[in-house]
């Protein structure tokens, strides 16, 4: 009996396959598990950190500590990852602008694709196309329209050239057929005041960071960059309702570790993440920070870098 019930618990363990066995096997016991945020505290970034860092740290039973290192577009995060052991017990988030910085940066410390491992993407973070309260459109087709009269005359603020809100607005002109003027700032915070008391006449700025002044009349809200609409703002179409066919821009946060990371250790930290995000308590709070929760496979966040590093050398040449 006791060697049928032996044969019984090791074709179990072989039907469950090598990779699952192994992940069972990985744990974190050694130290605390060290996240970078390649960007300021308060931002998008270090927010999504602080949301389900603790929650990752408790199903993995260890602490994870949030490190800011910003500065020089993220790359200085990324360029301190890539220099750590590929253990699991290093890992950065990033944003879109991975992608982005081998098109303007052509002298990177680190290869984008090569000198990675792609964990998972976790969340986009759609942005709206916002205008002044006294601003004369009043709907998307307008400002088309005023874009395509006058070539170059309206001007638009993002938070610098090859941001999100930058290649939000590149994108609107190529599918839109429009020019505009774009003006660089060195931050999002500033655009929303100039854009309030109009110095600039539009811009695509994450939804969170003005739905109120959206609600509260202090600007106006045209369209949502994103495939669907916005929970935060269910009222306002997407560009392509609104009339901008093909627009879609999502810019996303995920994570990643240094190359040649163990694949049972990048599956457990996959399947944890997904664990994480699934939570009510993650969940809820990231939902009211504007943040659509995608927990993707590796394979999957690897092939949305590359893509993008594609389109955002198309965008920008």
């Amino acid at each position: 009996m006791r060697l049928c019930i032996t044969s019984f618990v090791l074709a179990c363990v072989a039907a469950l396959g090598p990779a699952s066995a192994a992940q069972t096997d990985v744990s974190f016991s050694e130290r605390p598990i060290r996240l970078i945020v390649p960007s300021s505290p308060g931002s998008g970034l270090d927010n999504l950190a602080r949301t389900f860092a603790p929650k990752l740290g408790q199903l993995l039973k260890q602490s994870v500590v949030v490190e800011n290192l910003a500065g020089a577009s993220n790359i200085s995060g990324t360029r301190e990852l890539v220099r750590a052991k590929p253990d699991g017990y290093t890992l950065e988030l990033i944003s879109s602008n991975h992608a982005v910085n081998p098109s303007l940066h052509k002298n990177l410390p680190y290869d984008s694709v090569k000198d990675i491992t792609p964990i998972s993407n976790l969340v986009t973070s759609p942005l709206v196309v916002a205008v002044p309260k006294t601003s004369p459109y009043p709907a998307l087709s307008d400002l088309v329209a005023a874009a395509k009269k006058e070539p170059k005359r309206l001007n638009y603020g993002s938070a610098g050239v090859g941001t999100a809100l930058h290649l939000a607005g590149v994108l609107f002109e190529k599918r839109a057929g429009v020019e505009m003027t774009h003006v660089p700032y060195k931050g999002g915070n500033t655009i929303v005041n100039d854009l309030i008391s109009n110095q600039v006449q539009v811009a695509f700025l994450a939804i969170a960071s003005v739905s109120e002044q959206i609600k509260g009349g202090m600007l106006r809200g045209l369209a949502v960059t994103s495939s669907k609409r916005s929970q935060m703002l269910p009222d306002m179409p997407t560009l392509a309702e609104a009339g901008v066919a093909d627009y879609i821009y999502e810019p996303w946060l995920g994570m990643i570790a240094p190359a040649n990371l163990p694949d049972d250790i990048r599956d457990k930290l996959q399947a944890t993440l997904k664990e994480t995000f699934a939570s009510a308590d993650v969940k809820n709070k990231l939902e009211q920070l504007g943040f659509n929760i995608v927990v993707s496979s590796p394979q999957a966040f690897g092939e949305t870098i590359q893509k993008d590093i594609d389109e955002s050398a198309a965008l920008l040449k």
